[in-house]
């Protein structure tokens, strides 16, 4: 996994306090191979409820992280506990890494 101890302290925060501490973060995409360089941060978050406006937190998110880690782009999905899994989030649920 190619994110420092640092980096994953700012997630994990930032996604806590817009999501609670009860909700599972899975990095995913190239990020995830050590041999690979470079890359955006990719995560899956998977709330412990339903949220009304996801794509507005879903934007949130990756702008507060964008802010937090000095310019890094972050793409974030939201996975609704009551939604049907896409292809995308069976890749991430497959491959990612829990932080």
């Amino acid at each position: 996994m190619r994110l420092d101890d640092k980096t994953r302290e700012i997630i994990k925060n930032e996604v806590a306090n817009q999501l609670g501490s009860e909700a599972i973060i899975r990095l995913f995409g190239s990020r995830v191979d050590d041999s690979e360089r470079g890359g955006d941060i990719d995560l899956l978050i998977e709330p412990s409820h339903s949220l009304a406006k996801r794509i507005q937190i879903e934007c949130q998110l990756a702008a507060r992280l964008y802010i937090k880690l000095g310019g890094r782009k972050v793409d974030v999905l939201i996975k609704d506990p009551h939604d049907p899994i896409l292809a995308v989030h069976e890749q991430a649920l497959k491959n990612g890494i829990v932080l």
